[in-house]
């Protein structure tokens, strides 16, 4: 995103034209990003046996999974669904992992029968895994207790893996049906912006994989994080990446194999890439504070709700003015959850230059976990997606029309 005289530019195309175009509320990305973001890590490792995984669930339009099938991503899929829109978009089995905490035996099946490979999350599932597919390689996921400087990042109060003082049941589950051990994985969850958090938890699943001795190869998971709020500051990728390589190179000599190292991000790839176009329906005040609703709530962008997320938000028309006035950014959801400025706390102010009603505001940092957790409360349709590439816009979703929602009789 760049800002030129005053106004918000998505790629070379003013904000303002994309909403002549198509209206708001509307989902924006720009492709320059996307393809940016994965070069700039793909590039800052050297280690040569590496693979990045995009994590779909943080936006699985076709479209942007095509973007980074051509940048030589692979998939790590949630879902049976985000298997199919992978496929559908080129990418081959071989390129998708899938990893869920709760499949079915019929997920299992489905994904064996395409020849993907499963990261199994439980005990209980590598067992039913091992009754459909004996004598077969697999992958399992550790839950090992990672701290960072700020967050608990594994642990037993999170449900993704192993955990790391079961794995004798695992290993033992793995031998009575003759599974290969071929690779561990682990989900560290919690977005990181400080390196040292990042290599610790490298380091503590590398301490784990000493103990398996025919791997293939290492999933890191994501976690890699971008800054949402002001006062954050980004990684430096470079460094980081030259920590990583060290570290890689090094367990691989140890280790006596050229092993293939897996990082599975998501939001770093996308989100800076995405914005929310919305505009001002009303302005209207109490004693207490000035709220500014506009025509998108959190059926469209969830994360403020449901997590308290700090997302920047602009006057596309007037982004840097210093005539500022404290405002809650709201919905039009019936639903007193449904603002876009509050924190942890609650309900919060946020300085903004002046807003007044058909102002079109720009929530950013939006292009993952906007659109995929989006949901058609109160019966609102969602809206288009847009991208931008350079200078031309196309549509890579449309908009659902209120039809669309309607349940037609027998």
């Amino acid at each position: 995103m760049n800002i030129i005289e005053n106004k918000l530019y998505v790629g070379e195309i003013p904000a303002s034209d994309v909403v002549k175009k198509f209206g708001t509320p509307v989902y924006v990305y720009d492709e320059d990003v996307i393809r940016y973001k994965y070069r700039e890590l793909a590039e800052s490792i050297s280690y040569p046996k590496l693979k990045i995984f995009y994590a779909a669930k943080a936006n699985a339009n076709k479209k942007i999974l095509q973007i980074l099938r051509e940048e030589k991503a692979g998939i790590s899929a949630a879902s049976i669904g985000e298997i199919l829109v992978a496929l559908n978009a080129g990418f081959k089995p071989n390129q998708i992992m899938l990893a869920s905490p709760s499949l079915t035996n019929q997920e299992m099946k489905f994904a064996i029968s395409k020849k993907i490979l499963i990261n199994i999350d439980s005990v209980s599932q590598l067992e039913r895994y091992g009754k459909l597919n004996p004598r077969s390689n697999v992958s399992i996921r550790i839950n090992h207790a990672v701290k960072s400087s700020k967050h608990v990042l594994s642990g037993p109060d999170t449900q993704f893996g192993i955990w790391a003082g079961n794995l004798d049941q695992a290993i033992s589950a793995a031998d009575a049906y003759n599974l290969n051990i071929v690779g561990l994985h682990h989900n560290v969850g919690t977005e990181l912006l400080d390196a040292k958090d990042y290599i610790n938890s490298i380091d503590v699943l590398l301490a784990v994989a000493k103990s398996f001795k025919n791997l293939d190869f290492i999933n890191f998971g994501g976690g890699i994080g971008v800054p949402y709020l002001p006062d954050q500051t980004p990684l430096d990728i470079n460094k980081l990446g030259e920590k990583i390589s060290s570290i890689l190179k090094r367990f691989a000599i140890n280790y006596g194999k050229d092993l293939l190292f897996v990082f599975e991000p998501g939001r770093y790839l996308v989100a800076e890439s995405g914005v929310l176009l919305c505009s001002v329906n009303a302005v209207k005040t109490t004693p207490k504070h000035t709220f500014v609703s506009v025509n998108t709530g959190f059926n469209h962008l969830l994360r403020p709700a449901l997590y308290g997320s700090y997302h920047p938000i602009v006057n596309i028309n007037n982004v840097e003015s210093k005539n500022k006035e404290k405002i809650v950014v709201s919905g039009n959801l019936s639903d007193s959850a449904d603002l876009f400025t509050a924190s942890k706390q609650g309900i919060k102010d946020r300085e903004l230059p002046s807003v007044k009603n058909n102002d079109v505001l720009a929530i950013m940092m939006a292009g993952a976990y906007g659109y995929s957790m989006s949901s058609n409360y109160n019966m609102h349709p969602r809206p288009a997606e847009i991208l931008v590439s350079g200078k031309k816009m196309s549509v890579i979703r449309p908009a659902e029309k209120i039809h669309d929602l309607m349940q037609e009789d027998n």
